[in-house]
């Protein structure tokens, strides 16, 4: 109950306390109905969309009202993740491998006028290649990890953050790894080109600070994906290993992590993030349970 205007003028200002009780399905219900307000006609772009963290980042993204430019490799992949998506939500699959400098460049600066005023960039894509000792080790593996995880992000972040700095806002994600914080025996090169995409991201900030733009650097530790499947060359039975004996985190715990820094207040950039699971506290130190 609001004073009357003798209560102001005779004394002090008092206000009856209200309590109010929603229940966690409408509270949900505001959150989503909120969210889809914020975000209704911002574009977000994700690299490395046809799987994995990239796949969850697109997916969770979309649920919250942006609208949504997907890359990778596999149109296949990009179609079944149209599939998943919201109904409302706009979707352009773009087809390019990130090292291709030429067509990240032909596409990406040459979006349709609808999808050019981009919001939210997520540099997901990048890989890792072999595990060997710097003295064995494969110059061709050394090639495609530098040229995808750093090159690669350089080239699609050049061509979208020229709108950003006209347009005085934006925000950029750069995932990168627990190996871009420690070196591990054998992850050298690997470790090497994380290390970069943790520099770039703090020059990145730095030098977009004056425009207003936010940008972050997610650092995961073991993520059960396709990565370790990639590393060693499609053996699955090597690539099953890594994730036994232990709870690994999953591509939703990344992008539950990119949906809470989309939702902070504008004066606020979580700006470095390193994630672990539970069982692991360093590169190289995880706790498994393995059978006997």
């Amino acid at each position: 109950m609001l004073p009357n205007d003798s209560a102001v003028n005779s004394g002090p200002l008092t206000v009856d306390k209200m309590t109010l009780i929603f229940s966690v399905a409408e509270v949900n219900k505001f959150s989503h109905s909120y969210y889809l307000v914020r975000m209704k006609n911002k574009i977000a772009l994700v690299t490395g969309a046809s799987s994995g963290i990239g796949w969850a980042c697109a997916l969770t993204m979309a649920k919250m009202g942006y609208d949504l430019i997907a890359t990778g490799r596999r149109a296949d992949r990009l179609e079944d993740l149209r599939q998943e998506l919201p109904e409302g939500v706009r979707f352009l699959p773009l087809l390019f491998d990130v090292r291709d400098r030429a067509e990240v460049e032909r596409l990406l600066t040459n979006l349709p006028a609808e999808w050019a005023s981009i919001d939210v960039l997520v540099n997901n894509a990048g890989n890792a290649h072999g595990l060997d000792p710097i003295q064995t080790g494969n110059v061709d593996d050394w090639d495609a990890m530098l040229d995808i995880n750093v090159k690669g992000l350089l080239y699609v972040s050049k061509a979208i953050i020229p709108g950003m700095t006209e347009r005085n806002s934006g925000f950029i994600i750069n995932i990168g790894s627990i190996a871009g914080k420690e070196v591990y025996p054998n992850g050298n090169v690997y470790c090497a080109s994380k290390h970069a995409v943790d520099a770039l991201t703090n020059g990145m900030r730095m030098d977009l600070n004056p425009f207003g733009i936010k940008v972050m650097g997610i650092h995961p530790g073991l993520v059960e994906t396709e990565f370790s499947l990639v590393r060693f060359k499609g053996d699955e039975k090597r690539a099953e290993t890594i994730y036994q004996g232990y709870a690994p985190l999953l591509a939703q715990d990344i992008a539950d992590i990119v949906e809470f820094a989309l939702t902070r207040p504008p004066h606020v950039v979580i700006a470095d993030v390193v994630v672990l699971p539970t069982a692991q506290a360093s590169a190289t130190v995880i706790k498994k349970k393995l059978p006997q």
